[in-house]
């Protein structure tokens, strides 16, 4: 039963990534693309979590926290360069 869910789960993320990756690369603006990229952050994270329960390792957890981590500042960082035109002030 889970192992069916997480299949089930793994096609919907993996479809997600697949919009997002067009998104990214047919975006009309810059900030279309950094929402791109960050939702295929999140989806990575997803993924990740989704192959931990799937193969019952924790480690895949710890794993999924630091790509949160990667993810929300280079968001951050691209949007604070976009607005601003520089990262650190």
């Amino acid at each position: 039963m889970i192992a069916t869910a997480c299949l089930i789960a793994l096609a919907a993320i993996s479809l997600a990534l697949l919009l997002n990756l067009y998104r990214l690369a047919v975006g009309p603006h810059a900030l279309d693309r950094v929402l791109a990229l960050d939702t295929m952050v999140i989806n990575a994270i997803g993924l990740v979590v989704v192959l931990g329960i799937w193969f019952g390792v924790t480690i895949f957890f710890e794993a999924a926290l630091l790509f949160a981590m990667v993810g929300f500042l280079s968001t951050v960082a691209f949007c604070k360069y976009l607005l601003r035109g520089n990262v650190i002030e």
